[in-house]
């Protein structure tokens, strides 16, 4: 399942301005410019904008490694900070095991730099197929 030209239409991840990079075989690769409203008071990325990022890195991940295209809920998510976040960060999930009702991910998150910026790992559960709202990109030519 490649979805590279597309983007995904989850109502909080177009709030933030997450781009979707990549969707295909275990692998979800996001990206999103930080801005004033996703800071903290120390002018870096809030720590929540980093979660709801390898969240939703890995479960993109998820997904993409399922043949039937199950949905996923996410049922553990653990972050680890090893330093602030800032300018254009990329978030990259993927699936280190997978059994048929479960989805083991890691998710990391660089800053425009290309330094790590935090590791995280979650557990996810397929269930039954439900629509995954994508939408085109528009291109203005």
């Amino acid at each position: 399942m490649n979805k590279s030209t597309q983007s995904l239409d989850v109502p909080f991840l177009n709030l933030l301005g997450v781009q979707l990079l990549k969707m295909e075989n275990g692998v979800g690769e996001i990206s999103l410019a930080i801005e004033e409203k996703h800071m903290n008071s120390w002018s870096v990325a809030h720590g929540g904008v980093s979660l709801a990022l390898v969240d939703a890195a890995m479960a993109i991940a998820a997904r993409s490694a399922d043949p039937g295209d199950r949905s996923v809920v996410t049922i553990e998510l653990k972050n680890s900070f090893m330093q602030a976040a800032n300018g254009q960060i990329k978030v990259i999930g993927t699936v280190v095991h997978q059994s048929t009702t479960m989805a083991f991910c890691e998710a990391r998150v660089f800053d425009a730099d290309e330094k790590l910026c935090c590791l995280a790992t979650g557990t996810f559960k397929y269930f039954k197929n439900l629509p995954l709202r994508v939408r085109k990109e528009t291109t203005n030519n």
